[in-house]
């Protein structure tokens, strides 16, 4: 996944659907990418106020408003734990809503941070279509950033960014097939850290993402990684990979 630029290491966006998604999927990859010297961009397109914050809908009291609150600073908090910068579009959740004006704020991003790599959802996902349309909206960001001919003259097309979609809560329904186990053992801690951060709303997953690590941990090492890989985390790419030899 690593791609060398000016500052040693990779340029990475995470376009997640929900507040929480990008931490229990991607928080191994954003501290590896920001442990190799990159720069990590979570964009969160909702805050998952309707239909991941059970737990605080339950809270006396309880608003639109105090739930959008308190996943803003959860998330914030987990982005900050991973070291990465984010943002928030507040295009609303169950359903997400993809606007023309979401589809020029992803555009925009993508040609101002210019990523290597983009980590977004799966295509499939029949559990939660917020998902599936994330990675479409993704896709077709992706395609507009790339266009010469935008009236945005103040930033350079995107180029070929790889795609990588995060493995989903259940990849056998999602047609998920991982082809790349990345090592997160180094970062695994920065990555609990970071999920404990999400307690207020969704904390009962946590100890669900660090069985899965060490699931995925112990594929790698059977995959071909040295036996010190304890953690992992599984991605699928949307496009080839180019190289200069078969191996």
């Amino acid at each position: 996944m690593r791609t060398s630029v000016e500052n040693g290491g990779p340029r990475v966006v995470v376009v997640s659907a929900h507040a929480a998604d990008f931490v229990w999927r991607a928080g191994g990859a954003i501290a590896r990418c920001v442990e190799d010297g990159g720069s990590a961009t979570v964009l969160c397109l909702s805050y998952g106020e309707r239909g991941e914050s059970a737990a605080l809908w339950r809270e006396p009291g309880a608003t639109l408003e105090t739930v959008k609150a308190a996943r803003h600073q959860e998330a914030t908090s987990a982005a900050e734990t991973l070291g990465a910068d984010i943002e928030f579009l507040d295009a609303g959740d169950y359903p997400l809503t993809v606007t023309d004006a979401v589809l020029d704020a992803v555009v925009a991003l993508f040609r101002r941070v210019q990523p290597d790599v983009i980590l977004t959802h799966a295509a499939r996902d029949p559990y939660n279509l917020d998902h599936a349309l994330t990675h479409e909206l993704v896709l077709r960001a992706r395609m507009v950033a790339q266009a010469h001919g935008l009236p945005d003259r103040d930033t350079q097309p995107l180029g070929a960014s790889q795609v990588l979609a995060f493995e989903p809560h259940q990849p056998e329904q999602c047609d998920f097939k991982p082809d790349h186990l990345l090592d997160i053992t180094s970062v695994f801690e920065r990555k609990h850290a970071a999920m404990k951060c999400m307690d207020g709303a969704q904390g009962h997953l946590v100890d669900y993402y660090v069985d899965l690590a060490t699931r995925r941990g112990v594929q790698a090492v059977r995959n071909g990684a040295p036996r010190s890989v304890v953690q992992a985390e599984a991605y699928m790419r949307t496009f080839p990979t180019v190289g200069s030899s078969i191996w």
